[in-house]
């Protein structure tokens, strides 16, 4: 495999495992927390974690996508066909979660603290957190058997 190609594999596995570690932190920790914001602020909460939040994850989830597509067009032979579609099958699934579920969530939640929501973000996010963990082993995966 040429050198630019390792290099694009090396860069999308550094994108995916930034959001791996993101999602991980998000699941476990910060989204329990929601609940304990308290009513009175917690609309305003809402709004900075998401216009914070959206600095971190939206630059990477772009630079995942794009080097995730460019890969697949450039595909080595060396690899497993199959191993390529499922990171796309993968990576689908979480921006339809992300679009369809998390973003309408939080936006509901920015309305207030609702606890049906809240319990519906951390449940349906575990998805989101095992297609990102799968995706980064498969990943390494092909990494180590090029």
């Amino acid at each position: 495999m040429d050198s630019g190609l390792e290099l694009l594999l090396l860069f999308h596995l550094a994108c995916t495992w930034a959001l791996v570690g993101l999602i991980w932190t998000i699941q476990v920790v910060h989204y329990p927390l929601f609940e304990r914001v308290g009513p009175e602020h917690f609309p305003a909460y809402e709004a900075a974690h998401a216009r914070r939040i959206t600095w971190v994850v939206g630059p990477l989830m772009l630079f995942e996508l794009a080097s995730g597509l460019a890969l697949l067009a450039l595909w080595p032979p060396a690899l497993p066909a199959w191993a390529g579609w499922m990171l796309v099958l993968l990576l689908g699934l979480i921006w339809l979660h992300t679009a369809l579920v998390a973003v309408p969530l939080h936006a509901r939640l920015g309305r207030g603290f609702d606890p049906r929501a809240h319990a519906w973000l951390v449940r349906s996010n575990w998805l989101r957190t095992l297609a990102w963990s799968a995706r980064g082993l498969l990943l390494l995966w092909l990494q180590q058997n090029l």
